[in-house]
């Protein structure tokens, strides 16, 4: 018999609406405290949405309010621009 084929898990960017392997794409999340990061491990506890390593797509998704929607969360400006800066980094 052969092994059994694992499941490939697969998430949607909340910028270009495309669905991507999950180990492709970063998590920002939204903790208990109501604090906006990015999730490098993908791990932490909290509210999260998916996006591709791409500033294009978080620039989409910051004009269609995609993040605010997944995180049901008004995002102040400032978060957004310490996500650009921290996407840079990656």
């Amino acid at each position: 018999m052969s092994a059994a084929v694992r499941k490939v898990p697969m998430r949607q960017c909340t910028g270009c609406q495309e669905m991507k392997n999950k180990k492709e794409m970063i998590r920002v999340l939204k903790t208990s405290e109501g604090e906006i990061l990015l999730d490098a491990t993908g791990k932490k506890n909290g509210r999260g949405a998916y996006l591709c390593r791409s500033m294009d797509c978080l620039e989409k998704a910051i004009r269609s309010r995609g993040l605010e929607r997944s995180l049901k969360v008004k995002i102040p400006d400032e978060v957004y621009e310490t996500l650009k800066e921290e996407l840079k980094c990656l």
